[in-house]
């Protein structure tokens, strides 16, 4: 088992920067995603714990040692990639035990060891078959049995289930996760998957051009987004916004768009009049209510079986509703809308920090 320490680590292609200054501490037996949209630094950061790519600034440590400059055969590490990966020519057992076989290892403890990595991935009824012969899913299971022979300090997985179908992706995010409460090894998965790294992380990290936007719990980043990126990234569908200014009537705070709509804000940011924000509200929070004040026409419903989106106009600005339940409304339709009490978020119209949150 290991730590990883990001200290003020830069990466850099000539003038270009694309990490910028990450610290960052994986805790020993952590499950930690990297989240981030395409071209965030989150594959990179990845590769320079690995030893692809170079460090231009900072140090990475790996229990306390600085691998800058150590070879990555040497960094005690074991990688999962998205295209598995494998040796066509090579049985699933030859796939498994490679690396113990280029250490030279004994073959009774390498058997062994392929014996106990196969039982935990449900593999020994394929141990004598070739990579063709195997399911993707399958295919997966024996890179990621490879890195358990080698039996690591750090597991590092690069987008390991882009490549499968979305019910296998499922399954498999299922046996990730059962993977690492068995094993415990310290672990740092890269997705551009939010939901993956919603149910698979103890710590989701969320990268933007090179910088951690936020760190922390998943439950934290969903409830608490420190800033509108993070609000925007963390969960699906996406939270809603609308922009405009705040005007207070009395004690009642209302938010009015640059169209001139005027929307009753259900709390008060305390913000002083006049200042530009931003209203966030996510669409399972969002309620159906004839009484509201908040009226919207619907555009869109999709009926998917388990819950019902609804694309609705709110003047010139767009919301997405998420209903758990099925409805009858229908595009065209003018309905009211109230959020759940507790669930509003308030971000700075310049910055997009946040600066509060109901409830």
């Amino acid at each position: 088992m290991g730590s990883v320490i990001f200290e003020n680590v830069y990466k850099a292609y000539g003038q270009v920067k694309i990490i910028k200054g990450v610290s960052l501490t994986i805790e020993d037996g952590e499950f930690v995603t990297l989240v981030g949209p395409s071209g965030c630094g989150k594959s990179t950061l990845l590769r320079m714990v690995a030893g692809l790519e170079d460090i231009s600034y900072g140090a990475i440590r790996i229990n306390d040692r600085v691998v800058n400059d150590i070879p990555p055969k040497d960094r005690d590490i074991a990688m999962v990639f998205q295209n598995y990966a494998l040796y066509p020519h090579m049985t699933v057992a030859d796939n498994m035990g490679f690396a113990m076989r280029l250490r030279k290892d004994n073959p009774d403890v390498m058997e062994k060891a392929v014996r106990e990595a196969a039982d935990i991935l449900d593999l020994s009824h394929l141990l004598d078959r070739y990579p063709k012969q195997l399911s993707g899913g399958q295919r997966q299971r024996v890179a990621m049995g490879r890195a358990i022979v080698r039996k690591p300090q750090v597991f590092l997985f690069d987008e390991p289930l882009s490549n499968l179908d979305a019910k296998l992706r499922v399954q498999m995010r299922a046996e990730i996760k059962q993977l690492h409460q068995r094993l415990r090894t310290t672990t740092i998965y890269v997705t551009h998957d939010q939901i993956e790294a919603m149910t698979l992380a103890d710590r989701i990290v969320v990268l933007n051009r090179g910088v951690v936007e936020q760190a922390g719990k998943p439950r934290e980043l969903f409830d608490t987004p420190a800033n509108q990126f993070v609000a925007n990234f963390i969960g699906s569908p996406s939270m809603n916004f609308l922009e405009g200014r705040l005007e207070r009537t009395g004690a009642v705070a209302t938010l009015v768009t640059a169209s001139g709509l005027r929307l009753p804000l259900p709390d008060d940011p305390g913000v002083q009049d006049g200042a530009a924000i931003v209203y966030g509200v996510r669409p399972e929070h969002l309620r159906i209510d004839p009484a509201s004040a908040i009226k919207a026409r619907v555009m869109v419903v999709e009926d998917t079986g388990s819950e019902t989106i609804v694309l609705a106009a709110i003047g010139k600005d767009s919301v997405t509703i998420l209903l758990r339940e099925h409805t009858a409304i229908a595009s065209g339709d003018e309905i009211g809308l109230s959020p759940v009490p507790g669930s509003s978020h308030y971000f700075q119209g310049k910055t997009g920090l946040r600066i509060a949150t109901t409830g």
